[in-house]
């Protein structure tokens, strides 16, 4: 069945990737970019390749945007679009922290409510959150994201038993380390801030950024959860993320400090 998909974050990334797919696969699109170049940018694409896709201005952190993109005719919410910035939880100033949230956690969730709302009226519907394998395990100098991740996976288990009863799913993707440049500008954040205080803490050591999987294959996984019947509520890609999720969530019953 042809969706009519709401996609936020779409101006890069997974989203871009997922907007484009789907428009090729001619599903209707929605896609939502954050400042008016990347909607210019993306139309452009567009036009090139001849797809019906609708492009619009969406920053997740404006009201008037939010309310705008919410207010269109839409089936399925793809609740996209999210920031890293990396950093040990002890040295991390807090302007950072909220930024994080305010981002993947509170704008989101107003995205959701409003698709919500929507979707119980019509009695069917489907919100696709984009969490992250940061979501379920630790991630040392990435805590503040992945502490927005971990909020988002609570709001996602509540959310898929408290709408179920009105015929709406919820489904969330977790992502591990792909090449899409998302990793590598988090990373590099830290080195905004760090020089401008007293750090009772080393910079972190260097990690190379090398074993960065091909976006191609969550990007196929995001379509496919979006538009399946009976998707499943997690998927985490790639494979030896999962591995490492549940090994991890298991060890932890046994830490001891």
């Amino acid at each position: 069945m042809t969706k009519t998909v709401l996609i936020t974050g779409a101006g890069s990334g997974f989203g871009r990737g997922v907007a484009l797919g789907l428009a090729r696969a001619g599903h209707k699109v929605i896609a939502s970019c954050q400042i008016w170049p990347q909607v210019t940018d993306l139309r452009a694409e567009a036009a090139r390749e001849g797809l019906d896709l609708k492009v619009i201005k969406l920053d997740v952190l404006s009201e008037i945007d939010r309310n705008h993109a919410l207010a269109l005719d839409f089936d399925t919410l793809f609740n996209n679009a999210g920031i890293m910035e990396s950093g040990p939880v002890a040295e991390l100033p807090p302007e950072i922290t909220r930024r994080i949230f305010d981002t993947n956690v509170f704008a989101a969730l107003d995205m959701a409510q409003g698709a919500a709302r929507k979707f119980i009226r019509a009695g069917a519907g489907r919100i696709v959150w984009t969490s992250s394998v940061a979501g379920l395990v630790k991630v040392p100098w990435d805590g503040a994201y992945s502490a927005s991740k971990f909020a988002v996976e609570g709001f996602c288990l509540a959310l898929r038993e408290e709408l179920a009863p009105y015929g709406v799913q919820v489904c969330t993707i977790n992502p591990g380390a792909y090449r899409t440049g998302f990793n590598d500008t988090g990373m590099e954040a830290q080195d905004q801030w760090w020089a401008q205080g007293e750090r009772v803490m080393d910079h972190w050591p260097v990690r190379e950024l090398t074993r960065q999987a091909d976006p191609s294959e969550m990007v196929a996984a995001m379509i496919r959860v979006l538009t399946e019947d009976n998707p499943p509520y997690r998927t985490v890609l790639p494979k030896p993320a999962e591995d490492m999720a549940r090994r991890e969530q298991i060890e932890e019953w046994d830490r001891r400090v």
